[in-house]
């Protein structure tokens, strides 16, 4: 109980460099921190150094960091100093926790054009990453008033709704809430657990193109729902896109709600 008060208390404390070894054959760059007699507090000390890191390469994109205990015996530190780096860090969206598996350093924002064409498989196929889709939940609801203007139904019409996670290289970039007509769209939600793309989806139902007819974007906070989903911290940003989609006619297809993770992402508007 003493030792651990003790230890409990030393992180909380500026530290002097005679606090750290002369030299770890580890991968953090602990012989780069700088002197500590300046006062930086060990947690930044350790997030400074895995920050380092992942600025130099020897952490890539995607690299599962070594665990809690290793960084710990590396820097000569406890535990909860360790979390509160990787906290930070997490927090600056370098870095993301899995439950149950560890923390891997978070890849560059994903460049995602909003034009009249949007596709997110393509998208983040041509940033050189793959991409996922998996069904959250597929239900039944009559249309509201606002629902049914988009989508040119009468009000009280049967829609299909969808709530879907779209993911890049496993790391969660987006859920929306997709709204189609359950006549012209009969079973969709089964049919996007098998084909996990929209585009597939409505390609299955005979259509071979479509466009984006309007796009609204606008800023929020994560609920506790979506930070589940997107494994994000409750209060970090997410950037809402109210889309329509119509076919080639102009006839719509389908309406989207869609909250994408803000640290993970940057919108590029194109003209053309």
């Amino acid at each position: 109980m003493i030792l651990d008060n003790l230890i409990t208390k030393r992180h909380d404390c500026f530290v002097t460099k005679d606090d750290f070894s002369d030299g770890f054959s580890r991968p953090f760059d602990t012989m780069s921190l700088q002197d500590t007699a300046s006062g930086v507090a060990l947690w930044r000390q350790v997030a400074d150094g895995i920050e380092r890191g992942i600025a130099d390469g020897r952490f890539a994109a995607g690299d599962r960091l070594p665990g809690e205990t290793e960084i710990a015996e590396t820097y000569r530190v406890n535990r909860h100093t360790v979390r509160r780096a990787l906290a930070t860090l997490a927090g600056r969206g370098l870095v993301r926790a899995e439950r149950g598996s560890g923390t891997y350093v978070e890849a560059p924002r994903l460049a995602y054009p909003l034009r009249s064409r949007t596709r997110f498989s393509e998208i983040v196929g041509a940033g050189g990453r793959e991409p996922d889709g998996r069904l959250i939940d597929a239900s039944q609801e009559l249309a509201s008033r606002e629902l049914a203007r988009l989508l040119g139904l009468k009000t009280g019409a049967p829609l299909i709704r969808i709530e879907a996670l779209r993911l890049a290289d496993r790391t969660p970039i987006c859920v929306g809430t997709i709204w189609l007509a359950a006549e012209r769209f009969p079973d969709a939600g089964r049919i996007y657990e098998r084909m996990r793309s929209m585009t597939k989806l409505l390609a299955h139902y005979g259509v071979r193109d479509y466009r984006r007819a309007s796009t609204r974007v606008t800023a929020a906070i994560v609920d506790a729902t979506d930070a589940a989903r997107l494994d994000l911290a409750l209060g970090r940003p997410v950037l809402v896109v109210d889309s329509t989609d119509v076919d080639p006619e102009g006839t719509p297809l389908l309406t989207k709600h869609t909250r994408f993770a803000a640290e993970r992402v940057e919108f590029v508007v194109e003209n053309s």
